[in-house]
């Protein structure tokens, strides 16, 4: 559960405006578990994605991830809540290009592109706001709140999802069919719109870092290598997993939303937890625990189905999606590193901005890769090279050291 308003205070500075950003957060939560929760029915069913041109959709949405320093060095004169209320914008603009463009191939990666942009530019600025709205020590919790009420927001979009999508299987509708989507669509845009004209509400915030195109600092080189590979990780999970499920088993658009409403319904409870558990135990035990129950993950993933009957297979590989996502939630570890080590708030912002371009240098990679890796060798292939590249992240967590003087 979210902390109570009293508790809220507790975390967040006292001259802290936190409501209409945690109010921006929520509602474009809710319409991005609306988007999420059909994303990959979608293009499997309506524009017929295969596995294989997955991996290649999932390099063009990724692109602006690699981009998104030099996206946010253009906006070097912003200020980060300005930053912020520009990546609504283009969410907006993504999200209705889809409710309106037909089911071609290239106009939809296209406006998932645009869509993309948006997610990405924001996730650095929000990381940054929500860590300068906190009290000192208090970087882990803020950050377990604003996940938390990220899931609360996905998990009604992804019961919504479920709700149209069983409604119109009684109406007599077809998996094929493409109305049901564009109604998503457009409950989605409704949201994202209320959430765009929330975020033009909100005052300008005092950051105001000067921007680089690239920022490297040879006492950040571990943060940029564990990017590395979270980048893979993230990219397998988000890309790949949906996809087993739909192609390997049949999952339809009402169970991948149940699904995903699962995890983030275990998101609202475990990510308070993470972030608090992050300030108790430290970043680096909780890296390397996440990793080493990401290799079991993976392990499971490729060989459910050679080891269990279809049906108890079909099982054990929801309850991997939804344990893959819980453990997901330990990247924020990487950030609370960073503000760990960091000189300032500017640097923050810079560095945490380098790392989302660094880990989509392998996304890209693995995303074009994986697709080809499934469609030649299979998925058992696949898996076996992520947890390959966990057990290589836990032992690089291993040689993180704790700074003497913690930034005060």
């Amino acid at each position: 559960m979210l902390p109570r308003p009293s508790l809220l205070k507790g975390i967040y500075r006292g001259d802290a405006r936190i409501g209409r950003f945690l109010g921006v957060l929520g509602l474009s939560g809710i319409s991005y578990g609306l988007y999420r929760g059909i994303q990959d029915n979608y293009l499997a069913e309506i524009v017929h994605i295969s596995a294989f041109e997955r991996g290649i959709v999932e390099f063009f949405r990724e692109t602006p991830g690699l981009l998104v320093v030099l996206l946010l060095a253009g906006m070097y004169r912003f200020t980060e809540s300005r930053i912020f209320k520009i990546s609504v914008g283009f969410m907006l603009a993504g999200l209705t290009g889809l409710m309106l463009a037909g089911s071609g191939k290239f106009i939809v990666v296209f406006f998932m592109v645009v869509y993309s942009c948006g997610e990405h530019i924001v996730m650095p600025v929000r990381t940054t706001i929500s860590l300068d709205l906190a009290n000192k020590n208090q970087g882990g919790a803020s950050l377990g709140v604003t996940g938390a009420l990220g899931h609360i927001g996905n998990i009604i979009g992804f019961v919504l999802v479920t709700g149209i999508f069983f409604v119109f299987s009684l109406l007599g509708f077809k998996r094929s069919d493409i109305l049901p989507f564009k109604i998503v669509f457009a409950v989605s845009v409704a949201l994202i719109i209320a959430a765009f004209v929330l975020a033009l509400a909100l005052g300008e915030s005092r950051l105001k870092p000067q921007r680089r195109r690239f920022y490297f600092s040879k006492k950040f080189f571990k943060y940029y290598m564990l990017e590395v590979f979270y980048g893979a990780r993230k990219q397998i999970f988000l890309t790949f997993a949906p996809y087993v499920l739909i192609l390997q088993y049949g999952a339809d658009t009402s169970v991948i939303s149940l699904l995903l409403a699962i995890c983030a319904a275990f998101g609202i409870i475990f990510s308070p937890l993470m972030g608090r558990l992050i300030d108790r135990v430290g970043y680096k035990i909780i890296m390397v625990t996440d990793t080493l129950i990401l290799m079991v993950v993976c392990f499971f993933y490729g060989f459910a189905h050679r080891l269990f009957p279809p049906e108890i297979a079909f099982m054990v590989v929801c309850v991997n999606y939804v344990l893959d996502s819980i453990i997901s939630l330990a990247s924020m570890a990487s950030n609370v590193y960073v503000q760990d080590i960091a000189a300032s708030q500017e640097e923050i912002t810079a560095t945490l901005s380098t790392g989302v371009s660094v880990n989509h240098v392998i996304s890209i990679l693995i995303a074009l890769l994986g697709g080809w890796i499934w469609k030649t060798v299979g998925i058992e292939v696949l898996f076996s090279l992520s947890a390959f590249l966990g057990l290589l992240n836990t032992l690089y967590a291993a040689t993180i050291k704790k700074p003497f003087k913690s930034r005060e």
